[in-house]
């Protein structure tokens, strides 16, 4: 390899461990996240559910479209998670591809079966933490449109 291939290998490389870390947290984040959704769809089925859009609105004041903003913000880091973590999950699985291949042309099948585990690994808890994320954003979001919905049927009676 010339020179500015193997800075380019050794850069990609310096990636690997803080997608990995990424990748957990979201993984840890989405799991935090589904308690949460499980919790309140519990309270919703038994009709104890107190809604937080009421309640800020309640405190805050505001139209629709401060409470859009709020549910926007709630919703943010949903949305982040299931729209990057595939990306992290891909990038997690190009880098260590590298040595695979690498280590194919020597013909090392432990050090491709070594890089192929990390980089499948990855791949699959991305596109799980993904999944649970953009599952729970989409219920929620109706949830919370409805809720929007309520207030805004609810201020054009009085």
């Amino acid at each position: 390899m010339n020179v500015l291939e193997s800075g380019l290998f050794e850069l990609s490389k310096l990636f690997l461990l803080p997608v990995l870390a990424l990748i957990l947290l979201a993984l840890a984040y989405a799991f935090i996240a589904l308690g949460a959704f499980a919790t309140e769809a519990w309270q919703r089925a038994r009709g104890t559910y107190r809604s937080r859009l009421a309640a800020y609105q309640a405190t805050h004041g505001g139209g629709s479209d401060d409470l859009e903003l709020w549910i926007l913000q709630r919703l943010e880091w949903l949305r982040i998670v299931s729209r990057t973590t595939p990306m992290l999950g891909l990038v997690a699985t190009m880098i260590p591809m590298g040595p695979a291949l690498l280590a194919l042309a020597n013909n090392d099948a432990k050090a491709i079966g070594e890089s192929l585990v990390v980089a499948f690994s990855a791949v699959i808890l991305a596109l799980i933490s993904a999944s649970i994320t953009f599952v729970i954003l989409t219920v929620r979001r109706r949830w919370l449109l409805q809720e929007l919905r309520a207030i805004e049927c609810k201020g054009e009676a009085n």
